[in-house]
């Protein structure tokens, strides 16, 4: 998985102020490759700001599958985003892509420090509003859309996160096998490559010489699952 120095990260979308306030709590935490920060069903203790790696957040559905929702990095924060709540679980796993270095935020000592500072409080809690649009659409695409428009629906996100215009369209500038692109639609590998093939038929993508998808009817991917045109900062898949 390659990192995407193009994107903006949770720090950078947020006050001077709220980053520096989540900055200058908790301690640092490496994690692993290949390991779990936290998964599905734990208690919600902390919350995470990444200073280093990529971590993937997913949820399993009530069939098994595994539904990936964002892919993580640098200066972005994970976990349990709901404040002032007990005894709340993660609804969702973060699985290390790329060994990682973590700032460990209690929530306790978070929410002391927010109710000190209303406007900042105020603020998060749109932040938390934001990336909870984020998860809500993607798992609408998947229940109204099926896996197909989940498939539709990623390619697009994924064009607003890596996508590079290009003379014949949209190049997604990160690899991503097949696999990992199912694990995006709590799909098989197998309908994934059967669904790639048959939009490369319609010439709705093509493959650039080194494997990457180049999108070149972005249209046709949008009318196909009723696109609300949401704005990047929803549309995505950091």
């Amino acid at each position: 998985m390659e990192k995407n120095n193009n994107r903006k990260s949770d720090l950078s979308i947020v006050s001077k102020d709220l980053a520096s306030l989540l900055q200058s709590i908790g301690s640092t935490r490496s994690v692993k490759k290949g390991t779990f920060l936290f998964q599905e069903g734990e208690d919600a203790k902390e919350l995470y700001l990444i200073k280093s790696g990529i971590i993937q957040i997913s949820k399993v559905t009530l069939y098994g599958d595994e539904l990936n929702l964002r892919i993580c990095q640098k200066d972005d924060l994970i976990g349990e985003l709901t404040l002032f709540s007990e005894n709340a679980n993660y609804m969702l796993s973060a699985y290390t892509l790329e060994a990682a270095e973590v700032q460990v935020i209690p929530k306790d000592l978070l929410e002391k420090e927010l109710i000190n500072h209303a406007p900042l409080t105020f603020e998060f809690m749109k932040w938390i509003s934001t990336h909870l649009r984020k998860n809500q659409s993607k798992i609408r695409d998947l229940v109204l859309n099926g896996k197909k428009g989940a498939l539709y629906s990623t390619l697009i996100r994924i064009s607003n996160s890596y996508g590079e215009l290009i003379e014949n369209g949209i190049l997604l500038n990160i690899h991503l096998t097949n696999q990992e692109l199912a694990k995006f639609c709590a799909a098989t590998r197998e309908s994934v490559n059967r669904m790639l093939s048959d939009l490369k038929k319609k010439n709705v993508i093509s493959y650039s010489p080194d494997g990457k998808i180049i999108i070149k009817d972005l249209q046709f991917l949008k009318n196909e699952i009723g696109c609300d045109n949401c704005p990047k900062d929803v549309c995505n898949i950091d």
